[in-house]
């Protein structure tokens, strides 16, 4: 019914339509009215940038001009009215300085003393100049001379005796080209133009010179910018009967006003092709309007029975059946790629079931291969649990003897005489049933963990102390040993027995691996570490060596007991130094480059835990 109803068609047109043009019309017209305003603004305010320029420029170099005059009325030669004096200093005036067209100096009984040549032609041209005297600075209208290719206006200054009486009056008349060429420079596109005024509206200074006191501007829109309160954005009539956008200045001190204009057609260009723009927009929008009226209903009807069939299908559950791409975005569009979705994951969601199942099954798997790994790990320790315990039931049954053993011979060691080779022989024993006792108690010692001595220690002294005792073996070695130790280094408590032997068995494996002359560098600062997600403060202490470093498979076995790679070595060492860390809190880190050396960093931390240091001291027994 819906495709057989001809309004249907209609009222979609009807509001496409509405919903295409009025917001363009809208946005169009907002944007030209805008650009239009903008325009205008911008224009106006460059026209009153270039006016406020050119104004200063004119009175900077009119100021120039009076100061010229007052300075040289003031010159002694001037004051003495000698015109052979004045005469050389008044024509290098005029001939340096080149706006002069002559000077001419006046006494106080109105009679010319001097007047340079320029001068003197000019009166002998029919208009002589009236020379009145002036008791202050005086500048007179601008006037043009046929013969005289610039116009020019005069500058009067007095001239005043040193007790203040009137002595005279120096004229000057000066040109006007010079400072009529930087008014009439502006870069205001092709059509912008700057010109000087009188309060009459005769042209001043124009780019055209015969306009100059020829023609006048008091019956244009032009006139009545400069003098009537409007608003001064709004284009109005030039001189030529051309519609421009103005603005003017007064130049303060004269009657003399700044125009500067240019066409409104060349200053709205931009907002023309904008519009033309617009035109277009707006009839494309119309046609995609129309177009896209005629697609939608003709084509609103396809997707809903092919919907309806899709439904049908999925109600059946056959969801192998494909649906044809829809590209619509509309409504129906959506609607119609939400029910493809929803019979998508009804379909995966069959999928996943199995997916599931053989997901479990990998899972499972690798719980097995996780949990044999842990049973091999359990195993290990419990050999190595074993072996601890059987070490040190062996140990116990040794010693006994070897200390009987050990007694006996220094009981009889007085008592029978002996032969210079037995009492080499004699000494040998003894030393490697010394030997013996010691790696004995070394293990005992490792299986079980002397209860600490605890104590503030202070670092330095600790570190000072262990460098001390390995300074012999050093230098035998004739290896070098660095100490660095930051200022202000905190005190630790721990017990110092045992981190004494911990940094000399470090120390002692640092000299065994470097060959001779290499450095040693044990360096001490305070840093912190990380021990269940809480940053813990601690004393840092760096074991650095020169050697040839340690491998990457060998780093994670170092720590493993009885593990050794010295030929007289027992394997403990590196074991106490860990389980010394351990009980203390703290941890050991190891980092090396083969030929770079190995660094051992030990963090202890500031205050000690005895229940940390019980926790540690169960889980570091082997």
């Amino acid at each position: 019914m819906i495709q057989k109803n001809p309004n249907l068609r209609t009222k979609l047109m009807f509001i496409f339509l509405f919903l295409a043009l009025v917001p363009l019309a809208a946005i169009g017209w907002f944007s030209v009215s805008t650009t239009e305003e903008l325009i205008a603004s911008m224009v106006f305010h460059q026209l009153q940038n270039v006016a406020v320029d050119k104004i200063a420029l004119l009175e900077h170099w009119l100021a120039e001009r009076k100061a010229d005059l007052t300075v040289i009325s003031e010159t002694s030669i001037i004051k003495s009215m000698n015109p052979e004096l004045m005469g050389p200093y008044l024509e290098l005036i005029r001939s340096n300085y080149g706006v002069y067209k002559d000077i001419t100096v006046v006494s106080a009984s109105g009679d010319i003393v001097f007047s340079t040549p320029g001068m003197t032609l000019q009166r002998n041209s029919g208009d002589p100049p009236d020379f009145p005297n002036r008791t202050s600075l005086f500048m007179s209208d601008i006037s043009h001379f046929p013969k005289e290719k610039e116009s020019t206006f005069y500058i009067a200054a007095p001239i005043l005796n040193d007790d203040g009486s009137l002595s005279g009056t120096i004229y000057g008349r000066v040109g006007t080209s010079k400072i009529v060429f930087f008014i009439l420079n502006v870069s205001l596109g092709k059509t912008g133009e700057c010109y000087l005024v009188e309060k009459d509206g005769r042209f001043l200074a124009h780019k055209d010179p015969f306009r100059i006191l020829t023609e006048n501007i008091s019956q244009t829109d032009s006139f009545r910018n400069i003098f009537q309160k409007r608003d001064r954005r709004e284009a109005y009539l030039d001189y030529r009967g051309i519609q421009v956008l103005g603005t003017s200045l007064n130049v303060r001190g004269t009657n003399w006003y700044i125009v500067v204009e240019q066409d409104k057609e060349e200053a709205f260009h931009s907002a023309k092709t904008l519009k033309r723009i617009l035109y277009v927009t707006i009839f494309l929008g119309m046609g995609s309007a129309l177009a896209l009226t005629w697609i939608v209903s003709s084509h609103m009807i396809k997707p809903i029975r092919l919907l309806s069939r899709y439904a049908e299908a999925a109600g059946e559950s056959e969801f192998d059946q494909k649906m044809a791409p829809l590209r619509r975005k509309d409504e129906i569009g959506m609607l119609y790629r939400e029910f493809e979705k929803m019979v998508q994951k009804l379909k995966e969601r069959q999928n996943n079931l199995e997916q599931k199942v053989v997901l479990r099954e990998a899972e499972l798997k690798e719980s097995d291969i996780i949990l044999k790994k842990t049973r091999l790990i359990a195993e290990r320790s419990e050999k190595f649990a074993a072996m601890g315990r059987m070490g040190a039931a062996v140990a116990h049954e040794i010693r006994t003897p070897l200390t009987s053993l050990k007694l006996f011979l220094e009981s009889v060691q007085d008592q029978i005489e002996k032969s210079p080779e037995d009492e080499e022989d004699f000494k040998i024993a003894m030393a490697q049933i010394k030997r013996m006792e010691g790696a004995i108690n070394r293990f005992l010692d490792f299986t079980k963990p002397q209860d600490l001595i605890v104590s503030e220690i202070d670092v330095r002294a600790l570190i000072d102390d262990v460098m001390f005792m390995i300074k012999p073996l050093a230098n035998r070695q004739e290896c070098t040993l660095i100490r660095r130790v930051d200022e202000g280094l905190p005190n630790i408590t721990g017990d110092k027995k045992l981190l004494t032997e911990a940094l000399i068995n470090l120390l002692v494996n640092a000299l065994e691996a470097i060959s001779d002359h290499g450095t040693v560098t044990i360096t001490s600062s305070k840093d912190y570490f990380d021990e269940n997600q809480a940053s813990i403060p601690c004393v840092r202490i760096d074991i650095h060596d020169t050697g040839p470093g340690i491998s990457g498979d060998q780093i994670e076995n170092i720590f493993d007991p009885f593990l050794t790679t010295k030929a007289s070595g027992t394997g403990l060492g590196l074991p106490l130094v860990l389980n010394t860390v351990k009980s203390h809190g703290g941890v050991i880190r190891v980092t090396s480059k083969i030929n770079q050396g190995a660094t051992f960093s030990l963090f202890l931390p500031l205050y000690f835990n005895r229940s940390l240091h019980e926790q540690n001291g169960e889980n570091t027994n082997y």
